[in-house]
């Protein structure tokens, strides 16, 4: 049986087999879900990576010596080198084939890994971080194709998304929980080491349990398209990460901004004229799948609210060490885990997105109001745990679904061009989110101190105030993402399979 006819989820033949003839690996329903390990597993290593890192900064800054003002780059170049790139590796995907590309980013960014881990001065370090965004764009499109490809029956589609966006929106809070420990009790390396660990279990499962994908009629890659993309992109999450440490005057912030907003629009304009576009623009046509790119990226920006944001408050404000700290989302990740699979198992095949995502955002713009009130006399158990559970509880009726629509019925010749879009609307929602809320945050506080004697207790209600206004504008986004999917998406029932892509979705009444 050829590779291209051994097919994931196809009957397998159960004859018996002529003596001393091999016989075929199975491709049960089983193996299915062993490939689902392994796409949670990669993805686990680039989410983690997003926060795990932040929580080691200052033992890294401490032990190799390098300033304040260089601090960010730790962060940023990660950011930079994934955001840019994850449209090319999304097509490349497409073009050499998802398991190569997958595997190559697996092991590319545990070579990254080690590089930044064993780094000795500030330049090796931020070279490794690059690095791991570079493979990073490899393998993120590539795992969420392999997932929409793999799974294409509507119930099991349903679990493994809910799976997958439970990861992707728990990821972050998982890296806070295991950056604390392995900071606290090893050292900041071992926050990059552990992809060394992940790394070879996704490469053995990789090998062994992905099916080889042809790559039929293969086109050229859009190098126009590829240079405007990366370079709009660059731009972007850099001017809004720049915006974090220089006022937004700075020319460093509105120039570049101003520069990515023109250069995008002309690969907006080249995707129309391309034989062979980047990003088909019949990939972002579809109604609801428009609607979900809208709202990762709404979520994503909301989402550092809680951690980036309660993470200070929890650390500075009550004393929490990293580890407890960490410890603290967890009931917020077991939350967003349930909700995830109620949501993409019963809720989203029978009564479709436009109820439950705006429900989903709705509660967690409440979780974010309620945190508000958060002061020095608060306690975790009675005022931070009721609206994490809350938070946890919306978030995941928002990212499973919206993950899972924003997929669907996209052509295979398309689907690491979608999955990378899809990653591209987390990253870059993410560096806008953190850039507006700590810029917000920041003058909170400064105004808050106007006319009034820095002393320890006003300092303390300073930040206090600066967290509020976090959590009031997270709060904002996600109610404006309420009023958007609930205006965007259509009613009735979508149809969850795969498809060709570009036909009007099927909707049951």
């Amino acid at each position: 049986m050829s590779e291209s006819t051994q097919t994931l989820g196809q009957p397998v033949d159960r004859s018996p087999a002529p003596a001393g003839a091999p016989v075929p690996r199975e491709k049960s329903a089983n193996h299915r879900w062993w490939v689902l390990g392994v796409i949670a597993l990669a993805q686990l290593m680039v989410v983690l990576d997003a926060t795990i890192v932040n929580i080691a900064l200052p033992s890294a800054q401490k032990a190799l010596e390098f300033s304040d003002g260089n601090r960010q780059w730790v962060v940023t170049a990660y950011a930079l080198s994934f955001g840019s790139l994850l449209l090319l590796g999304g097509r490349l995907a497409d073009l050499l084939g998802r398991k190569t590309v997958f595997l190559t980013g697996v092991v590319g960014f545990a070579g990254a890994s080690a590089l930044a881990g064993a780094a000795q001065n500030f330049e090796i370090l931020v070279t490794g971080r690059v690095l791991q965004g570079v493979f990073g764009a490899l393998l993120a499109p590539a795992a969420l194709a392999l997932l929409n490809t793999t799974f294409t029956d509507a119930k099991e589609r349903a679990r493994a998304f809910g799976i997958y966006g439970a990861i992707a929106g728990a990821g972050g809070g998982i890296g806070l929980l295991l950056g604390g420990l392995l900071t606290e009790h090893l050292s900041w390396r071992w926050t990059l080491y552990v992809n060394l660990i992940i790394a070879v279990f996704a490469l053995i499962g990789g090998i062994v349990f992905l099916g080889r994908s042809t790559v039929k009629d293969r086109p050229k890659l859009d190098l126009p398209g590829t240079v405007l993309a990366s370079a709009g992109l660059f731009g972007l999450v850099y001017g809004f990460s720049n915006a974090e440490t220089h006022d937004w005057s700075s020319p460093m912030t509105w120039g570049f901004l101003t520069g990515a907003a023109v250069v995008l629009a002309a690969f907006a304009w080249w995707q129309t004229r391309s034989s062979h576009p980047l990003l088909p623009l019949r990939v972002l046509a579809d109604r609801d799948r428009g609607a979900s790119f809208l709202l990762v990226a709404i979520s994503s920006m909301g989402m550092f609210g809680v951690f980036l944001f309660l993470t200070y408050y929890l650390q500075a404000s009550l004393g929490f060490t990293p580890v407890k700290t960490g410890l603290a989302f967890l009931p917020m990740i077991g939350a967003l885990m349930v909700s995830a699979q109620l949501s993409t198992n019963m809720l989203l095949p029978r009564v479709g997105p436009r109820p439950i995502v705006p429900l989903g955002m709705l509660m967690a713009s409440g979780g974010l109001v309620w945190m508000t009130g958060l002061d020095l006399s608060s306690t975790y158990a009675a005022n931070v745990l009721p609206p994490l559970i809350v938070m946890g509880l919306g978030l995941g009726l928002v990212m499973p679904p919206a993950m899972s629509l924003a997929t669907s019925r996209i052509a295979a010749k398309d689907a690491g061009a979608g999955s990378a879009a899809v990653n591209t609307m987390q990253q870059v929602g993410g560096a806008i989110g953190t850039a507006l809320l700590n810029t917000l945050a920041a003058s909170a506080a400064t105004s808050y101190l106007v006319d009034k004697k820095p002393s320890p207790g006003v300092l303390a209600k300073a930040q206090l105030e600066s967290y509020s206004t976090a959590y009031w504008w997270s709060a904002a986004f996600f109610a404006a993402g309420a009023v958007i999917a609930a205006l965007m998406y259509r009613s009735g029932r979508p149809d969850l399979s795969t498809g060709d892509g570009e036909s009007a979705p099927t909707v049951h009444m």
